[in-house]
């Protein structure tokens, strides 16, 4: 079967680890069911699997790719939930499990003709969501819905996204101003800032610019290039929920104005596979979609992967099967 996999690690050319060829089709094992893929979407974990963040050379080749849409072997349309893990270890929440995994880490991910998952791991896609929408929902979208529930943000708060542009950032604007929140969003490009307002940011903002007033919640996964700003820009007894580091971890992390502000920082990885369900189905009865910015085949995967390591994605990128 066609996939997509990283056989070598190189932390300066991601890309050279990048292989789009012919891989044996899955066995499910007891428990599991096949899903044969019909869209995938592009994650930054992919760019950091390729740099060797989370996989040991050892189980190279591995199948790269978290999200998916398709249909099982008596043809249901799903949507795959890419956290492995045991629900009753983590509390009825799969990402609370210590020893979850996500697809394409122990065990071969989405981009592929073919993906095996415990049969928990997926969901029925709703109607109204094509498998080209679909897919761009378990990581990215997840992600940033579980940010807005964890923030303690109420409808008609502010809410501020650092870095508008990716798939999480996006996926936030739109989510969070459907559920009445008043969205703010930075960038380092104009362009951004403008596509940003059009996805629903009231007010925007070039990165580090001084806000007009102290926001109730920061969203922020770019880590240090931003993490001052978030902290400065967060009300006294406000949240800032953490996703990622894209730029690395800040070198002060100032704990004296977190402690004298009650700043709550909050970590969110993922979320639970309820949440998902609750999310696909917002996404079907509000009609929300993703934000998009290319669909290619499979076979052309390699594409998808510079455009996002070039920083020249706004939205999703996602892979199609035939």
């Amino acid at each position: 079967m066609l996939a997509v996999a990283v056989s070598a690690f190189d932390p300066a050319d991601p890309l050279a680890g990048l292989v789009v060829g012919d891989f044996p089709a899955p066995e499910p094992p007891a428990g599991w069911v096949r899903v044969f893929v019909r869209a995938a979407s592009l994650n930054h974990h992919d760019l950091w699997s390729l740099r060797g963040v989370g996989l040991r050379a050892a189980e190279l080749p591995r199948i790269l790719g978290l999200d998916a849409a398709g249909v099982t072997e008596n043809g249901e349309p799903v949507v795959v939930h890419a956290v492995i893990a045991d629900p009753d270890a983590g509390h009825g929440d799969e990402v609370d499990d210590p020893n979850r995994s996500l697809l394409s880490e122990r065990y071969d991910g989405t981009f592929a003709e073919q993906v095996v998952v415990p049969a928990r791991n997926v969901l029925p896609r709703p109607v109204q969501l094509d498998a080209v929408t679909a897919a761009c929902l378990p990581t990215a979208w997840l992600t940033a819905y579980r940010m807005l529930l964890r923030s303690g943000a109420h409808p008609g708060d502010t809410v501020l996204v650092q870095g508008a542009g990716g798939g999480v950032s996006t996926a936030a604007i739109v989510l969070g101003t459907a559920m009445g929140f008043e969205m703010w969003a930075t960038s380092r490009r104009e362009e951004r800032l403008h596509r940003a307002r059009a996805l629903g940011a009231s007010e925007v903002f070039p990165s580090g610019t001084r806000l007009p007033r102290k926001v109730d919640a920061v969203l922020d996964n770019v880590g240090a290039a931003t993490w001052q700003h978030s902290l400065r820009s967060v009300r006294p007894g406000g949240s800032i929920v953490v996703c990622g580091a894209t730029s690395g971890d800040p070198p002060a992390v100032e704990l004296a104005r977190i402690f004298y502000q009650e700043i709550r920082v909050i970590g969110v990885t993922m979320g639970s596979r309820e949440e998902l369900r609750r999310l696909l189905d917002f996404c079907a009865t509000r009609g929300i979609r993703p934000v998009i910015d290319r669909v290619l085949p499979l076979s052309e995967a390699r594409d998808g992967f510079a455009a996002l390591a070039a920083g020249e994605v706004f939205g999703k990128v996602v892979f199609t099967v035939p």
